[in-house]
């Protein structure tokens, strides 16, 4: 009687073992599908974001800050942080040149894409192939990137998550606000995209360059066109920067030997007292959650009086967890 209800028990508990197996074995049922109005104004129903796609370096990054580094399929080549996220993972190209072979090539199921991804004869045919693709608009300012957040969460059924990453945003763009309330002169900025052959490729309104200088408390000194665009020496010196910011790259960087060597650089407040910042391009362009972290840096080069302050800042972006 003692041998058969022990093996009793023993066909239980190969009976509930083998249950467990078969119902791991079972596929996990899909969450409900979502539908998302992208930046054009399309409104895309997301069934399925096992393989997304992520074209934009702040995209990339909002969703590695998510914990959803696993799900992205592959990136774009402006998708450098976090190293962790986008290692190993396919790259196809720079984003406002993608090919359609190699965008479809990876059968991805979502696509996100920064709005101004293309060419458009590439974005065409995705339409075609029926993937679904959300382009994320960019609005270079504190609502947009909590905006982008926001919607970037919603196509990847991380609301919860994402309602966290942008909380955690916001309290740093309030740090960033405190800080700059201490300014009582603002210092005029250029902001230097390149210096090829001594002529100077300079941001003016509407770019993220210019959006940066004033949340760091500058003013950009170039204020008399639109985008990016070459200008002369004069234009140089008549904008009288008290400092010139740069971004860190390869090829046509704007490095400080060539700005110290700079005739027209040589005669403005900037060049006399060797002022010149050069920092990470996505870091410090890209308007992903490390935004305000380099609004306040820049901030702290700007005004020293603000340098102790900064020190002692943590952003919470970079610290709080919010992964799904």
């Amino acid at each position: 009687m003692i041998a058969l209800t022990t093996l009793a028990r023993h066909r239980r508990a190969l009976l509930a073992a083998t249950l467990l197996a078969c119902a791991a074995a079972l596929p996990v049922r899909a969450a409900e599908p979502v539908k998302v109005t992208d930046a054009h104004g399309h409104d895309v129903v997301v069934a399925d974001s096992s393989r997304t796609l992520s074209i934009g370096g702040a995209i990339t990054e909002v969703l590695a800050d998510l914990g959803l580094e696993k799900r992205i399929a592959g990136v774009d080549s402006t998708s450098v942080y976090p190293p962790e996220a986008v290692a190993g993972k396919p790259n196809v190209g720079y984003l406002r040149q993608l090919s359609s072979e190699g965008v479809i090539g990876l059968n991805p199921t979502l696509i996100l894409a920064m709005d101004y991804a293309g060419p458009k004869q590439t974005i065409d045919a995705i339409s075609s192939a029926g993937i679904p693709m959300v382009s994320v608009p960019e609005t270079y300012s504190e609502k947009g990137l909590l905006d982008k957040i926001a919607l970037i969460g919603h196509a990847m059924q991380a609301d919860k998550a994402a309602t966290c990453l942008a909380s955690a945003v916001g309290d740093d763009f309030a740090t960033l606000r405190k800080l700059r309330a201490a300014i009582t002169k603002p210092v005029r900025v250029m902001f230097v995209m390149s210096l090829v052959n001594g002529q100077a490729m300079a941001a003016g309104r509407n770019t993220a360059a210019d959006a940066v200088i004033a949340l760091a408390g500058g003013v950009n000194a170039i204020d008399g066109y639109d985008g990016y665009k070459a200008i002369n020496d004069e234009a140089i010196v008549a904008a009288r920067p008290d400092m010139v910011l740069t971004i860190k790259r390869g090829r046509d960087s704007f490095e400080a030997d060539a700005f110290y060597a700079h005739p027209a650089f040589a005669l403005t407040p900037a060049g006399q007292h060797r002022a010149f910042l050069a920092m990470d391009g996505l870091y410090l362009l890209g308007f992903g959650p490390r935004t305000p972290a380099a609004a306040i840096e820049v901030a702290s080069k700007l005004y020293p009086q603000l340098a102790a302050d900064a020190a002692g800042f943590k952003p919470k972006a970079t610290t709080v967890d919010c992964r799904s």
